[in-house]
């Protein structure tokens, strides 16, 4: 089913499910949420490198940068917001989520909103459950701790 075919309640019931299995998925990769550490990398044999970037922490959230390598132009390349008092993890486009398209408050800007949403944490989730499933992980990663 398509996320357009939901009725605006369900559309957002069905992309809060996306963000509770994130965390999930999330939490089994990287086990300390609140990233104490700077960045980490996991080495799985056969499998390229893959980096954790801290890029903010705080008391309640913490954003990190997932990615198979350190240039720009490889993918997939992420950011990850993840609520910890929330249980949930948002998958950002960029270093921030884009604002909200408020401008007339229409139902069009409001499910564009959602299908991009819907998209970029389907594609986390699908990426994470792969990366557990190939072995990665950062419980013994190698991690410089945070100052």
């Amino acid at each position: 089913m398509q996320l357009r075919e939901l009725t605006p309640a369900s559309r957002l019931a069905a992309l809060h499910v996306l963000y509770e299995r994130g965390f999930q998925l999330a939490q089994q990769l990287v086990p300390e949420l609140d990233l104490p550490f700077v960045s980490a990398v996991s080495r799985v044999e056969g499998e390229p490198p893959l980096y954790l970037s801290t890029i903010a922490r705080d008391r309640y959230t913490a954003c990190f940068r997932l990615t198979y390598a350190l240039d720009e132009t490889l993918s997939p390349d992420l950011h990850i917001k993840v609520y910890r008092d929330a249980r949930v993890a948002e998958a950002l486009q960029c270093a921030s989520r884009p604002p909200w398209p408020v401008t007339d408050g229409s139902e069009t800007d409001a499910i564009q909103f959602l299908s991009a949403q819907w998209r970029r944490n389907a594609m986390m989730v699908k990426w994470l459950a792969f990366l557990l499933e190939r072995g990665h992980g950062f419980v013994h990663a190698s991690r410089p701790r945070a100052s």
